[in-house]
C-alpha cells in the first residue's frame, strides 16, 4: 500500500511541476475532495476533480501564469496517506508569493482521492490571492 501511495503522489507532484494537465487528470479521482485553507476566493471544500481544476486554473490567472511547485522538500508516507512539504510561488504586479504547505493526500485504489491543504502563511497567501 505505501509503495503505491508513494509511487501515485510523487507522480502527482512531478505532474504539478510540469503543469502536465492530462496526467494530473488520471491521477485525480473524479469524486476528489479537496481542502483548501484560507479566506481568498480559492479557500473552501471542492468537492470533485472538476472544482480542483477550476480552482488551480483560476490561481493560474491571478497569478497571471507565474504559479510554480518551486520545490518538493519532503514526501512522507503513512498507508494510503502522503505529506509533502511543498515550496510555492507566484507573482503579479505589486505581490509575491514564496510560501511552503504541507499537502496531505488520501490515494485508494491509484488515484488520489482526498487533500487536505495547509499553509504555512495563511495571512501572505490570502493578501496575494484575494478575495
Amino acid at each position: 500500500m505505501e509503495k503505491q501511495t508513494l509511487a501515485v503522489v510523487n507522480e502527482f507532484v512531478t505532474a504539478v511541476q510540469q503543469v502536465n494537465l492530462e496526467k494530473l487528470g488520471t491521477l485525480l479521482h473524479p469524486e476528489v475532495t479537496w481542502e483548501q485553507p484560507g479566506n481568498n476566493r480559492f479557500s473552501g471544500r471542492k468537492q470533485t476533480s472538476a472544482e480542483v481544476f477550476q480552482m488551480v486554473g483560476g490561481m493560474f490567472e491571478v497569478s497571471q501564469n507565474t504559479m510554480s511547485l518551486a520545490d518538493v522538500k519532503v514526501l512522507a508516507v503513512n498507508g494510503n496517506s502522503a505529506a509533502c512539504l511543498l515550496r510555492w510561488k507566484a507573482s503579479r504586479p505589486g505581490a509575491q508569493l514564496d510560501t511552503d504547505n504541507i499537502d496531505v493526500y488520501t490515494v485508494e485504489d491509484g488515484k488520489i482521492v482526498a487533500a487536505k491543504i495547509y499553509m504555512a502563511d495563511m495571512a501572505q497567501e490570502d493578501a496575494f490571492w484575494g478575495n
